[in-house]
């Protein structure tokens, strides 16, 4: 097979899972052996391209082409290589997790739920892929309607709430910000191709350039920078898989991935030079903040959501650093947070299926009743904070060597700021969890670890989160391509 028939695997596998999943909904173990097939087939599928990107080869495959000069276009570039790695990759593990999680809780409408599940895969691979502004719109737009099925899944009153913030900050900045940002560009450029180096016109106007680039920012609500971040924190009512896939498989980091690509192949670097202070300004207040409510939070999903709109803020501070070593930061970022803040839902996830916790304040002993779990929970807190041996160290390395070569002295104290606060709220749990006593209520109804699906998942993804620390050749490979001179 070709790379393009790869590409073109890629995308319609989910589609044909999801088919398979609905046909096999009255069997659960043939949906869930669908589900699993899938997943394994998309990334051996998304593996193959690889070698071929890696080697300076991009791939292309135009599927339509609607209107004259805006074609619906797949493209692969070493930014998007890494984004179809981490979603299709993750999905394996998500998938044994999400067996383990749905059965455990006896959670209904589990077809459904794998349906929009591979449905939402589809829609990343494709915005991983996309060549030009119009397909990454549109498989934008795709994800987040296919995911509100999976936000309100309970049906209860406060989910339905939770779905309605989600799907009207998400739609409302698309349309009211991204889209206008998409028109204006293809008018100003004739193309919405994505391009090293970028598209725009050389001079053009700082002040157009600044609100365009505002535009792109505030319409990408995926990236939960503030104040459009509150869907994020309101989707919590989800189970926690699709938690997981909110924030580390697909949604959020469709978000920050769009960011980078735009930056990149929209922008430039050269024409951003002096336009992006602001941006900084506002990604730096964004971490800070969100790491003071996160620290203050009691309910454990509500902490690691805040923890999120903190952590992507990471990425969007790298990218509008404009250094090529922040760049490559951002791009490791992506990855270090996907396998980190998974890890940590997983065994957030873990602890309500086995002990029926959601408080932090409830934790007290839990270390020794789930040490597996509470063990790869501390490896995901590392990666958080930014401390070796977890990818996290690797990324921010790379972020703070970007600042320093940039002389960004605001950028390096929100990052100083920020460790601190992230160790605040995250080493508390660890030390409830290994080093108090257990509470009454926990020594009465004792428990073990969680069903095994759950620990093997949570397990191979800390895993991952030490991997990523010792062999980063493949991740940093694709992140320094990214910022190679065209």
């Amino acid at each position: 097979m070709s790379a393009e028939h790869f590409i073109l695997a890629a995308l319609v596998l989910p589609l044909l899972g999801a088919l398979g999943i609905a046909l096999a909904g009255k069997l659960p173990n043939l949906r869930e052996a669908i589900t699993l097939t899938t997943a394994v087939a998309l990334f051996a599928c998304v593996v193959q391209l690889l070698d071929p990107v890696l080697a300076g080869v991009r791939p292309e495959l135009v599927l339509l082409e609607p209107l004259p000069g805006l074609p619906i276009a797949f493209r692969v570039e070493p930014l998007g290589m890494l984004f179809a790695l981490i979603a299709s990759g993750l999905w394996i593990v998500n998938s044994v997790y999400s067996i383990g999680y749905m059965r455990g809780n006896q959670e209904k409408h589990q077809t459904r739920f794998y349906v929009c599940f591979a449905l939402s895969i589809a829609a990343a691979l494709a915005i991983a892929f996309a060549g030009n502004l119009l397909t990454l719109f549109v498989f934008y737009e795709a994800l987040t309607l296919l995911t509100y099925p999976l936000v309100t899944h309970a049906g209860t009153d406060k989910a339905r709430a939770g779905g309605r913030t989600y799907l009207g900050i998400l739609m409302g900045t698309s349309v009211l910000f991204l889209l206008p940002a998409v028109i204006y560009t293809w008018h100003v450029t004739g193309t919405t191709d994505f391009r090293p180096g970028g598209i725009l016109p050389a001079g053009m106007d700082p002040g157009a350039v600044m609100v365009l680039l505002a535009l792109f920012m505030f319409g990408i609500g995926k990236a939960a920078l503030m104040p459009f971040h509150r869907w994020l924190p309101a989707a919590m009512v989800a189970p926690t898989p699709v938690s997981a896939l909110l924030h580390a498989v697909a949604v959020v980091k469709a978000g920050v991935f769009s960011v980078v690509k735009v930056v990149v192949y929209v922008f430039g670097l050269d024409t951003l030079a002096g336009a992006t202070d602001w941006l900084i300004g506002i990604a730096g207040f964004s971490i800070v903040a969100a790491s003071v409510v996160a620290l203050n939070a009691d309910n454990l999903k509500r902490r690691l959501a805040y923890s999120t709109v903190s952590q992507l803020s990471y990425v969007i501070l790298a990218a509008a650093i404009l250094a090529p070593l922040s760049l490559v930061g951002a791009a490791l970022h992506i990855a270090a947070h996907a396998f980190g803040k998974i890890t940590l839902f997983f065994a957030a996830g873990a602890i309500y299926t086995a002990a029926h916790k959601t408080e932090v304040s409830q934790l007290d002993g839990i270390g020794r009743r789930m040490p597996w779990t509470m063990t790869a929970f501390g490896i995901g807190a590392l990666s958080m904070i930014g401390l070796p041996p977890a990818a996290g160290f690797v990324s921010k390395w790379y972020i703070v060597s970007g600042a320093f070569a940039q002389a960004q002295w605001f950028a390096l104290a929100v990052i100083f700021i920020s460790t601190l606060l992230n160790a605040g709220y995250f080493l508390p749990i660890l030390y409830r969890a290994f080093f108090r006593p257990e509470s009454a209520a926990t020594a009465a109804h004792p428990h073990g670890e969680a069903p095994l699906a759950i620990v093997i998942a949570l397990t191979f993804t800390a895993a991952g989160t030490l991997a990523l620390f010792f062999f980063p050749d493949v991740p940093l490979a694709l992140a320094q391509q990214l910022v190679q001179s065209p």
